[in-house]
């Protein structure tokens, strides 16, 4: 059997498709089965899950040449993923009927919009045989394997000294704490644990960590890690970290899938459908305003109220939160 498998195009999404490809192999552990993605997740494919790796746009013809597929599934809601899998010639495509997609999938189903059911439980409710909760599936799978899972990745080395991973970047301006609030909460942090504090993100977040730590606190003590190497090489860095504090992005799924203890300032997402999953514990600041959640990537209110989602979140009541995490942790 033939098994195709289009991959979530972001980084979190993907890292929550995990329960979803391990039940996949488990379901058809003779089957092969490849996956289809971006360039920008294609290290983040469970190669130990999957026996190809496709990456578009180089793809669609790849894909066709290997005809047939007996089976695709689409765990993107876009027009063109559903468009992908009609073209491959798969003979049964699932997928959720959204966006216009129903003409290409034959085994369409209906999406539910409901807030409560969470990303990573839509990708499992796609599997074919009894319902699986994805609440349980860190209770009952062991801790990821990363090196079988990313065989190619180096993983950076974890600092020697004591240290905690602060991850400030996010492509959304809804999603992104300011540099004054994460400058402050790293200064209170540093006062009281003396801990490191290291910044971690792509080259586009390197002015935003220069900023960080040339900033006018002397007692931030950050070091820049930015733009050293993968979203993948960073696991081993979270999981040897006493915690990590992140935006609502990518790289919050991947510190909670490593095991570390997460701290989520989040803004306009909608925690309740995209929060982090994981062997790690995670902890979520939210400032429920009006609006909130509006799930946009730019706020749409006047200037007087524009990102109070996030304004509203204060570095020393989270601080103050987080100590009792961790406390509760030791």
């Amino acid at each position: 059997m033939k098994i195709l498998v289009r991959s979530p195009n972001w980084i979190g999404d993907q890292i929550l498709a995990f329960p979803f490809f391990h039940y996949l192999r488990e379901t058809y552990p003779d089957a092969e089965i490849a996956a289809v993605c971006t360039e920008h997740v294609k290290d983040l494919q469970f190669r130990n899950l999957t026996d190809a790796i496709y990456v578009l746009p180089q793809a669609v013809h790849e894909l066709r040449a290997q005809r047939p597929w007996d089976l695709a599934y689409v765990l993107p809601n876009s027009f063109s993923s559903a468009w992908l899998a009609f073209r491959s010639g798969a003979k049964i495509r699932r997928g959720y009927k959204k966006e216009g997609r129903g003409l290409f999938l034959n085994q369409g189903l209906k999406w539910d919009p409901s807030p409560s059911i969470h990303r990573a439980q839509s990708y499992l409710n796609l599997l074919p045989g009894p319902s699986r909760d994805v609440e349980n599936f860190w209770e009952e799978v062991p801790a990821f394997d990363f090196e079988k899972a990313w065989p190619d990745c180096k993983p950076m080395d974890p600092l020697t000294e004591p240290y905690w991973v602060l991850a400030p970047g996010s492509n959304a301006e809804s999603r992104r704490w300011s540099v004054e609030s994460y400058l402050s909460l790293s200064e209170k942090i540093s006062k009281e644990t003396g801990w490191t504090g290291v910044i971690v993100g792509g080259a586009e977040e390197s002015p935003l960590a220069a900023r960080l730590c040339e900033g006018e606190s002397s007692n931030a003590q950050l070091k820049d890690y930015t733009a050293r190497g993968s979203v993948s090489s960073l696991w081993k860095l979270f999981q040897h970290s006493k915690f990590t504090v992140t935006n609502e992005s990518g790289l919050a799924h991947l510190a909670a899938l490593s095991g570390c203890t997460v701290h989520v300032i989040c803004g306009a997402a909608d925690p309740r459908r995209t929060c982090p999953l994981g062997p790690g514990k995670v902890q979520v600041f939210v400032n429920p305003v009006e609006c909130w959640p509006c799930e946009r990537n730019h706020c749409l209110q006047p200037d007087e109220l524009k990102l109070q989602c996030l304004k509203g979140i204060h570095p020393e009541t989270v601080w103050k939160d987080m100590k009792v995490t961790l406390a509760t942790k030791s």
